[in-house]
């Protein structure tokens, strides 16, 4: 027990060194873009206003409210202190709405695509992989090739084949958008069809892509613990292929489980650029838009929580190897 606690404490420690370290990066990295955002709300508050005067104190105003013009440390000190309250404050391009309202409205749209789509297609990828190792012959010969041609294309590039194949040509799929553009959600079947019908390119394209890189990793893995000495042995010993083949694939499904973290890591990266391509109202096309307007606030608010739900995501992963990996268990009670 006094191993276990020791190796959950380390993993503890790191998680809460690299969110700090998240967190420092979030308020600094978006106050690098060129651009004054302030400018840009003052101008479009001050617009018919001839009095430069007026426009100066509009512009000092607004500084005030989103705190611009104090310095950079103490301005960092506020947003520390606010984060750990769940106040990100109010956004710049969508003012004067708050940055945690734009966040609940599009973060419930990513986490429906993504989380499904990328444990889906690790399923599939995984039991694809092992079939591949255990079957060889025909059935390899074609997945192996086919794998690393779906792996190899980025998350996006997959985007935009299904987009202009499902969606532009045959025209059997939504073009973009979480939604019909005539239709206010609610709990209808019209707009739950019309959801479900948007749903399906971004999600397919998330899972091919996933299929791909987990079928191939677990193909290895699988091919290596077959050949392996206690294969060999156990074969020898006259035990049934089966017992040996549960074994074989629980051993080979470690680093597959340390792969569904990184997994789910691609939801911050190209999974999010799929969004973007059907401009799924996720939280991928809120980091656009508040890039595209030098949004801080919310860039900072949205990059926080996605890297929040990767490191949540690896640190419930390390737990869950800690109790089912026998290496790990041995090195703690070394």
């Amino acid at each position: 027990m006094k191993g276990y606690r020791k190796y959950f404490g380390k993993k503890l420690l790191w998680f809460v060194i690299t969110l700090v370290i998240a967190v420092v990066l979030n308020f600094i990295l978006p106050r690098l873009m060129p651009g004054d955002p302030v400018a840009v709300i003052t101008a479009r508050t001050a617009q018919g206003i001839s009095d430069a005067s007026a426009v100066k104190r509009i512009y000092e105003n607004y500084q005030k409210e989103f705190g611009t013009n104090k310095p950079m440390m103490e301005q960092f000190v506020t947003y520390f202190g606010n984060v750990f309250k769940g106040n990100f404050g109010l956004s710049f391009s969508q003012y004067p709405r708050p940055v945690s309202d734009i966040i609940k409205a599009s973060i419930g749209w990513t986490l429906a695509l993504q989380l499904p789509a990328i444990i889906i297609g690790w399923l599939l990828g995984n039991i694809l992989g092992a079939l591949a190792a255990y079957i060889r012959k025909g059935f390899d010969k074609v997945l192996l090739p086919l794998s690393i041609f779906i792996s190899s294309l980025p998350a996006f590039g997959m985007a935009v084949i299904m987009l202009v194949v499902f969606a532009i040509n045959l025209k059997i799929a939504p073009i973009a958008g979480g939604y019909g553009q005539d239709l206010i959600p609610n709990f209808s079947w019209t707009f739950i069809k019309s959801v479900i019908q948007h749903y399906q390119l971004p999600f397919w394209s998330i899972v091919i892509i996933s299929i791909g890189g987990q079928a191939i990793g677990m193909r290895s893995m699988a091919i290596y613990e077959l050949n392996a000495d206690y294969v060999k042995y156990s074969r020898f010993l006259g035990i049934k292929d089966r017992k040996i083949v549960g074994y074989v694939f629980r051993n080979a499904m470690l680093p597959q489980i340390t792969g569904l973290a990184l997994s789910l890591g691609t939801m911050v990266g190209g999974a999010l650029v799929s969004e973007i391509i059907f401009s799924y109202p996720g939280l991928g096309t809120t980091i656009l838009q508040a890039i595209t307007k030098s949004d801080y606030p919310l860039l900072s608010a949205t990059t926080l929580i996605i890297t929040l739900m990767v490191l949540l995501a690896s640190f419930a992963i390390d737990i869950v190897y800690g109790f089912i990996d026998p290496r790990v268990k041995a090195a703690q009670f070394d």
